[in-house]
């Protein structure tokens, strides 16, 4: 959601106090979305749950007798600096009177205090002076989502830095969101290849072969995740370059099943996958890896898939995988295929996460027994580098 293009009038801010809101504030929420939006509208059951449950930071603009006219509204990323401005809506009334902006204002303010380096927002693509007042705003296109909105116009997703100087762009690895539960590490590796040859598609279709060909068979309690083995195998078969980091040869997930059963099926998918690396030629490096190797795998041209731990997202310790995007010297820049929109989360949360590089190497990793695996992927030919 964002400003109405009523609102965007370059005049003083209004004197009228900006302030928290509070839960005795949902009627007037309620009533201002009502006004402002004719589509996508947040319910009184939608704000309650946003203000008390929600990883949120409401702000409102607010009357001399207390009554909200305005609000904006801050969604966190858990464990990442990223804020999103959900939603910002003034009532029609009070546009062209600088509330827009300073709501705004509050709202980077806000971000800044729960330690956010950046603020994105998505706007209608048909808001022409919407979006050039968050250009002069500092905010700056990163991607587009098509058909976004109930009403099928689309999306363009924005970005401004809170605090910190411009980063370079990292626009080289597209985004794709898993369509499974199951499907990160096939949706991860789409990612890498299409980056390298924009012919392999980015569908259901390959997401679900790239999984039948990786999967483990079994994992935890439900349907089998994809090891990095199986992975780099995938992409050797369709004329990529994979290379192997690995923490060692253990099978990895084992502990994550307690059948004896299912265990000697997960070492023969293992020893299986080992035969097929040996044969295919993969390069497979043993041991510990920094931010420094990938960063040297990133600029000799390969795209990393990274193991983590899902806990720094959303505290539910699932393997999962991510894609590195780009490094700035501070932050690890990752695309997450998890697009989780039952916690609220959009594209526009998961697409080029910054993680400090100090908690990154603490996150790069799974399980009581810390398996690291990283797969890199490259265009055939290029030269995998040895760690």
């Amino acid at each position: 959601m964002g400003l109405d293009a009523a609102d965007i009038e370059p005049v003083a801010a209004s004197p009228n106090a900006i302030r928290p809101a509070n839960k005795t504030d949902v009627p007037a929420l309620v009533d201002i979305e009502n006004r402002a939006f004719e589509t996508d509208r947040l319910s009184a059951r939608n704000f309650r749950y946003l203000l008390t449950r929600g990883n949120t930071a409401t702000f409102v603009a607010a009357e001399p007798s207390g009554w909200p006219f305005g609000y904006a509204m801050v969604l966190f990323n858990r464990g990442t600096p990223l804020a999103r401005l959900y939603s910002i809506a003034v009532e029609p009334a009070m546009r062209s009177q600088g509330v827009g902006r300073s709501l705004l204002r509050a709202a980077e303010a806000g971000a800044l205090a729960r330690d956010a380096a950046f603020m994105r927002l998505e706007v209608r693509a048909d808001h022409v002076r919407t979006r050039d007042f968050y250009r002069a705003e500092g905010y700056r296109p990163f991607g587009l989502q098509a058909h976004y909105y109930e009403d099928a116009v689309d999306a363009i997703r924005m970005e401004k830095p809170l605090g910190l100087g411009p980063r370079p762009e990292m626009a080289r690895i597209p985004f794709y969101g898993q369509s499974l539960d199951f499907t990160c590490g096939p949706a991860a590796l789409m990612m890498a290849m299409h980056a390298l040859d924009a012919e392999v598609p980015l569908d259901q279709t390959t997401e679900l072969r790239l999984w039948r060909e990786a999967t483990t068979i079994f994992m935890t309690s439900g349907h089998g995740g994809c090891g990095p083995n199986g992975l780099a195998l995938a992409a050797h078969k369709r004329g990529f370059d994979a290379a192997l980091m690995l923490g060692d040869d253990s099978v990895m997930f084992l502990d994550s099943v307690r059948s004896p059963h299912k265990k000697e099926v997960l070492r023969l998918v293992h020893e299986d996958f080992r035969q097929q690396i040996k044969e295919s030629g993969i390069l497979v490096t043993y041991g510990t890896f920094t931010v420094a190797d990938l960063r040297q795998q990133f600029t000799a041209g390969g795209v990393p898939l990274i193991l983590i731990s899902s806990y720094r997202f959303d505290r539910t310790k699932k393997p999962h995988w991510v894609v590195v995007t780009g490094f700035d010297g501070r932050y690890v820049y990752l695309h997450d295929p998890d697009v989780d929109e039952a916690a609220s989360r959009t594209a526009t949360d998961c697409i080029q996460i910054p993680v400090l590089e100090q908690d990154f190497e603490r996150m790069a990793c799974y399980g009581s027994q810390r398996h690291r695996a990283v797969v890199i992927v490259k265009k055939r030919g290029g030269r995998c580098l040895s760690i």
